[in-house]
């Protein structure tokens, strides 16, 4: 069983433009000896966003609430809607809507602009919002790999059971793969390193096991509700850090890294849960790519000199090019 190591979830929430109200529980940036890029890797940035209810907007159609055009460069963008709608639009043309269950993917490689707003729809009526979004950090080849979209819908995501661990015949929810690899099933995602994003809903009390590579850093966040993992209690809004990862070994002979043996996540939905409300979780799971970071703002290079020629090209009108 992967030990747990700390449960982070102690900041203030703020905002993102108008449309997003959410906590920072993973910032790259942060110089914390405890809790930094290397206890992370590769995800840079974890914004949670907490369900919040917006009234109807007057104006919709002019000024949505959300954030404008804005730069990213050197990283992958992950969006996941659990209540309301986003519209995206970039500069490559990628234009769509997140619905409630849905994940933008969005590869900013060598430079995207793109804007995020409440969907019309979600605006004229309102109602409650909920989202994440994860900052995924690309290898140094592939840095400035073209951006592309990955528009994934609910529907063409794998759905697994997860089945009671005293009780083979009880199913006490399911996982949705966005990314990674479920038993040999595969996720909808395509990504540049091993990563595992598994959306998990749990409906009904029992205790069901999870495996992780323990090449892997791993994370789990409790998007609502209140769960026991490991036999800890952790409530909404929690990102749970598991313990270090156990470094790749490679075999001198063939120089491949051997298969990843698997660590396991017991997660429990209390008897005492009213089981009209799930549980609603999100495991985060990847092979940490081990190279220096060079950040800032909506940039993230290698090196220093990287990032500056970075905002010299934005500032010229080079950016993405």
């Amino acid at each position: 069983m992967r030990p747990i190591k700390h449960i982070h979830g102690d900041k203030k929430p703020h905002w993102v433009g108008d449309g997003f109200f959410v906590k920072t529980l993973i910032n790259h940036l942060e110089d914390n000896p405890d809790f930094n890029y290397s206890h992370t890797d590769p995800f840079l940035l974890f914004d949670y966003g907490k369900p919040t209810t917006f009234s109807p907007n007057p104006d919709y159609k002019l000024h949505p609430h959300g954030i404008g055009l804005h730069p990213h460069k050197g990283f992958e963008t992950v969006t996941i809607a659990y209540s309301g709608e986003i519209s995206h639009a970039d500069s490559t043309g990628g234009r769509s809507d997140i619905l409630e269950g849905d994940v933008q993917w969005m590869t900013a490689g060598r430079g995207i602009l793109h804007e995020e707003f409440h969907s019309e729809a979600f605006g004229q009526r309102g109602g409650v919002f909920s989202m994440v979004q994860l900052w995924v950090n690309l290898p140094s080849a592939h840095k400035l790999t073209d951006p592309k979209y990955q528009s994934i819908k609910r529907a063409d995501m794998p759905i697994v059971d997860l089945i009671d661990n005293s009780d083979e015949q009880t199913v006490i929810g399911q996982a949705a793969i966005i990314a990674g690899d479920w038993h040999g099933i595969s996720g909808a995602a395509t990504t540049f390193t091993p990563v595992n994003m598994w959306d998990i809903e749990l409906h009904t009390a029992g205790s069901t096991t999870l495996q992780v590579p323990q090449t892997h850093n791993t994370l789990l966040l409790v998007q609502e509700g209140q769960v026991l993992v490991n036999g800890t209690a952790a409530s909404a809004g929690s990102l749970i850090e598991f313990s270090a990862p156990t470094p790749a070994h490679v075999d001198a002979q063939t120089e491949h890294s051997s298969l990843p043996a698997t660590d396991t996540i017991e997660l429990t939905y209390p008897a005492t849960t009213d089981e009209d409300t799930p549980i609603k979780l999100l495991l985060l799971s990847g092979e940490p790519i081990g190279e220096p970071v060079a950040g800032h703002g909506p940039f993230v290079m290698n090196t220093q000199e990287e990032l500056r020629q970075t905002f010299r090209d934005y500032q010229i009108g080079n950016f993405g090019k």
